[in-house]
């Protein structure tokens, strides 16, 4: 990828998610929609077909696309969102011994966060569906 990014970068990111939730409200309040626009794969209109992608695939792995057409996925995807939103951590994302960390801690991450609905989500009413609330199931303790 050129040094120059074609922003904006379009960040698909799953709403359901309640740490995910929490990062993208992070961004929120810092980017400039100039250069990060967020894009919920949890709605009900949303068409991951459209973007040549199943949408367990999207939901898998965090995706974003620049305005070039050009796509990032995992721990690249998280890195230019976090430098998009002005977040300094971004830099740290480009040492290359702690992206030798990050990548099987981004992967393990993936694989465990089908199992942490159960965490309080930071929009609660995301709980509610058709008028109907649900509580995450307890874990056993």
């Amino acid at each position: 990828m050129s040094t120059t990014p074609a922003w904006p970068l379009t960040l698909y990111y799953d709403g359901d998610c309640p740490l995910c939730a929490r990062e993208i409200r992070l961004l929120s309040r810092r980017a400039d929609p100039a250069r990060l626009q967020l894009v919920d794969i949890s709605a009900a209109d949303f068409d991951a077909a459209a973007l040549g992608f199943r949408h367990r695939e999207l939901q898998d792995r965090l995706h974003a696309r620049f305005a070039d057409g050009h796509w990032v996925s995992g721990v690249d995807a998280t890195y230019w969102s976090w430098l998009a939103a002005g977040l300094g951590l971004a830099r740290l994302l480009q040492w290359p011994w702690l992206r030798r960390l990050m990548e099987p801690g981004y992967r393990l991450f993936c694989l465990l966060r089908p199992h942490l609905e159960w965490l309080p989500h930071p929009d609660g009413a995301r709980r509610c569906r058709d008028g109907q609330c649900e509580l995450p199931k307890r874990r056993p303790e």
